[in-house]
């Protein structure tokens, strides 16, 4: 993870406007940094040096996850699906990133109240912001993971499916545990013992030359680069099974990896101790990591429509 920078760029929305990033600060008795009473997303903007534009990949389908998340907490901000999307464009623009970049948005309980409450006195507000980002998992080689001792949070507790600012400290939780072992990332297990992902990221395996993941219902988040390599693996014709996954079975698989926003692909070439297949990339898993890298930058006429361009 050299290449990982988290300096921000220039400017920020917060408060209803773009300000210098230094200006968007909030009181220490945000409720929000109190109880992770908020929600957020991660969106990625690929850098094209070629045509000098960035391609922000699956804009519109991230502000619809992130909306909701909110519904699914009951609450509700003031900017449309569309104020949105126009807020990241305007943002963009005026930072005018010549470097992949990491769209920070999030929606938060910006009272000073003091009680964990998501009433409509505890007014959620909207901030974005924005860093140059390279790998958060290095994606040129295999990485080493672990099961985690820690249970994914089960959705009757606190629903994966939203990006829930509070429930991330059960990925903080399994990546410690993971780092501290030796180990480069973690993989949850649920309540019922069965898989369901990584510390911040879905899982897929290969068996057998098919694609496996975990179904949507074994607390996972619904993720949208999930979705993508669900449809680029139809598209190029593999079969794709969303079902329960055992343990045991990653122990087996012939292929794995991890993949999200931030992880983007990585694959897998070490799961508590066993190699996974030879230990190398596997043909699947190569096959969609080297396209995928080709569609977020926008270099892929058929996918065009998941990338909103920016010259920049």
């Amino acid at each position: 993870m050299s290449d990982l920078q988290t300096t921000s760029h220039l400017f920020a929305f917060f408060n209803g406007k773009v300000v210098p990033i230094e200006k968007a600060q909030v009181n220490i008795q945000t409720n929000a940094l109190q109880y992770g009473t908020g929600i957020f997303a991660g969106i990625r903007g690929y850098y094209n040096t070629n045509q000098g534009f960035i391609s922000i990949f699956r804009l519109t389908d991230h502000f619809a996850r992130f909306l909701n998340s909110l519904k699914i907490i009951g609450v509700s901000i003031e900017y449309s699906h569309k104020d949105l999307v126009e807020l990241t464009l305007k943002l963009m623009k005026k930072n005018a990133p010549k470097t992949d970049t990491y769209i920070r948005p999030f929606a938060y309980a910006g009272s000073l109240q003091l009680s964990p409450n998501l009433e409509r006195d505890n007014v959620f507000e909207f901030a974005e912001y924005m860093f140059p980002l390279g790998d958060y998992l290095p994606t040129y080689k295999g990485i080493k993971v672990c099961i985690s001792s820690w249970r994914r949070i089960s959705d009757n507790a606190i629903p994966s499916r939203a990006k829930i600012c509070g429930s991330y400290i059960n990925s903080a939780l399994a990546k410690k545990e993971a780092v501290q072992n030796g180990f480069e990332e973690a993989i949850f297990l649920n309540e019922a013992g069965n898989v369901a992902e990584g510390s911040a990221m879905n899982l897929f395996i290969v068996r057998d030359n098919v694609l496996i993941t975990s179904s949507k219902s074994d607390d996972i988040l619904e993720g949208i680069t999930r979705r993508t390599v669900i449809e680029l693996a139809s598209d190029l014709g593999f079969a794709i099974e969303e079902r329960v996954v055992d343990r045991s079975e990653l122990y087996i698989a012939d292929e794995a990896f991890f993949c999200g926003t931030g992880a983007q692909i990585a694959w897998i070439k070490e799961i508590d101790h066993r190699k996974v297949g030879n230990g190398k990339r596997g043909k699947i898993s190569g096959k969609l990591q080297d396209l995928f890298f080709r569609v977020v930058r926008g270099d892929v006429q058929e996918y065009e429509t998941w990338c909103t361009k920016i010259k920049v």
